[in-house]
């Protein structure tokens, strides 16, 4: 038996983890690649400086905040030189397979010889309702360590490419990719799709999650800006976003609503939503990221389900 690295998804896993009866350490990833510009050298000195700089503008990360929960935990995935098994235990929405698709970036650079495996967390037998590892019983954990996937040479290059895409600056070469069943990676073409539908829709200028936000506001009628939050959190699993990505993007949409106590729209705001009008120029901003593309360079026809470049 070699000896085993778990990587995981977040710190709450991390914390189940270390209850349950699985031999080995365990390392969190605590990153959120799907937002904010990415470099495709996972772990260099520049990658993780674009990380700093993106998460203490947009969130408030302080640098201690930054070294002590992202960087020492990577440093101490650098120091464990010595396993020659690693198993990932990532979810099936979008925030989760971008973080995976960095982390087998890394290791196929710098743990050649690794075997590496992927718990998945999603579908259940007899279950429509796709779920996260924390929602998992024990029991459900471990039959899903036993099952995990191993991963072949063929996907771990796999998934290497995708991440080199996904850095790129253009992501029209991501809609053109089609051989995702090839491949061990069952969340991976959902998570694709709706990273395109994060690009802004032509209809109206506002993305996806946007028009959801939207969409989730005048349908719901929600009372408070917190009821809105807990709508958009049941609504939209499939990003696997919390409170602060949600916060901000309501910060970003602030002008399209009249009242957050009761939660209304503008007049403007539903002419928006019913696609009467554009909010493009408004919203427009040049230093937006979605990996290596800038987010209003690119506009999503709904129509088509393609990108347009401008």
């Amino acid at each position: 038996m070699g000896s085993i690295l778990h990587i995981t998804n977040g710190d709450s896993f991390t914390d189940r983890l270390k209850n349950l009866p699985i031999k080995g350490d365990i390392i969190t990833w605590n990153e959120m690649l799907c937002e904010g510009p990415t470099l495709n050298n996972v772990g260099s000195e520049t990658f993780w400086k674009t990380r700093f700089d993106f998460l203490s503008k947009n969130y408030k990360v302080t640098k201690a905040k930054f070294i002590d929960r992202t960087l020492k935990e990577y440093r101490s995935l650098c120091n464990h030189k010595q396993e020659d098994k690693i198993v990932l235990w990532f979810e099936y929405d979008l925030f989760c397979q971008i973080n995976m698709l960095a982390v087998v970036s890394w290791l196929k650079m710098h743990r050649r010889y690794a075997e590496i495996s992927i718990v998945c967390s999603g579908k259940i037998d007899g279950e429509t309702k796709l779920y996260s590892l924390t929602e998992l019983t024990d029991e459900q954990l471990l039959a899903h360590y036993e099952e995990r996937i191993f991963l072949r040479q063929d996907d771990i290059e796999y998934a290497d490419y995708i991440w080199q895409l996904y850095c790129s600056d253009n992501p029209i070469r991501l809609e053109n990719l089609t051989d995702f069943s090839k491949y061990r990676f069952p969340y991976l073409e959902q998570a694709i799709d709706l990273h395109l539908k994060r690009f802004p829709s032509i209809k109206n200028g506002l993305n996806a999650v946007e028009n959801n936000l939207l969409q989730v506001a005048s349908t719901k009628k929600p009372k408070t800006k917190d009821e809105l939050l807990r709508e958009l959190l049941i609504a939209n699993n499939n990003y696997g976003f919390g409170d602060i990505q949600y916060k901000k993007i309501i910060t970003s949409l602030k002008p399209l609503f009249g009242s957050f106590n009761p939660v209304k729209l503008t007049k403007k705001g539903k002419e928006i939503l019913d696609q009467q009008t554009s909010y493009y120029s408004c919203i427009q901003d040049n230093d937006v990221y979605l990996g290596g593309a800038l987010k209003y360079n690119f506009l999503y026809n709904t129509a088509t389900d393609r990108i347009l470049k401008l």
